[in-house]
């Protein structure tokens, strides 16, 4: 059963969820207002730890219950993970990134020969960018995201955008609602004044580690378009499109998730 710690990481108080004992798997989640490791992979950690692995699931700099960095910039971001990865006295074996944490994982895999296997799931600002304009239905997306004001009816509305097979719980709505507010709040101010991050795609040619790419169909903020010219680049990776699948196919489609993430990673 995972159990929840935390560890004094670049001067942060930092959360994280560990569970199971084997080679090491770190899951890295993203970016939305109430994001948090829990919020993300909660039903995956004790899958994963009790397929092998010693799971490692942190709240962010700036998320979930973790501290507010002084810095936002996501070149911060990423060290404050690596710090993480050297508190846990652990190689990286393998890192499950989603949306913002498939840059993060990249980036650390790019530096950090150990990573054997990098999970990359939905994400805006990894992949090339595409040909077609962004749809209707992805601009209320983005914007519905960047209004975002902390409250059990916006998380429930946010949730059901990001969510195409089943509507959100009240479990999830009530933790994303928690995540958002306080302290978190004001975190996704600071981030949107730390902008976007630089394009990396095109230095990802030469990654040492094996990729698994699986994409939403139905994810209106990042076409599958996208994702496959990120697979395009990506030495030794593959690449699958999920239907009935948005933004978070872990959540979307978590048993298909499980084999597919079991399957890559028992080849490493």
């Amino acid at each position: 059963m995972a159990e929840q710690r935390f560890a004094s990481v670049g001067g942060l108080k930092t959360h994280y969820w560990q569970a199971g004992s084997g080679p090491a798997l770190f899951m890295l989640h993203g970016q939305l207002p109430g994001s948090s490791a829990e919020v993300e992979f909660g039903g995956n950690i004790d899958r994963f730890a009790a397929a092998g692995y010693t799971v490692y699931a942190p709240d962010l700099a700036g998320f979930g219950l973790t501290d507010n960095p002084p810095d936002f910039t996501i070149e911060a971001r990423i060290a404050h993970v690596e710090a993480f990865i050297a508190v846990t006295g652990q190689a990286p074996r393998a890192i499950w990134g989603s949306s913002m944490g498939t840059y993060i994982g990249c980036v650390i895999a790019k530096r950090d020969p150990r990573v054997q296997r990098l999970v990359i799931t939905p994400s805006s600002v990894l992949p090339p960018p595409g040909t077609a304009p962004r749809t209707e239905a992805g601009e209320k997306q983005a914007e519905a995201i960047h209004a975002y004001k902390p409250s059990l009816e916006a998380a429930r509305a946010l949730l059901s955008r990001v969510l195409v097979s089943h509507p959100p719980s009240d479990a999830l709505v009530r933790l994303f609602f928690a995540m958002s507010t306080g302290k978190n709040e004001d975190a996704e101010r600071q981030r949107r004044a730390a902008g976007r991050p630089r394009a990396i795609h095109g230095e990802l040619n030469d990654l040492s580690a094996s990729s698994l790419l699986v994409w939403g169909n139905n994810d209106v903020s990042v076409p599958a378009e996208r994702g496959l010219l990120l697979f395009a680049g990506l030495p030794r990776a593959e690449f699958h499109v999920l239907h009935r699948c948005g933004h978070w196919p872990q959540h979307d489609q978590p048993e298909r998730m499980h084999r597919l993430v079991g399957d890559f990673l028992r080849a490493a």
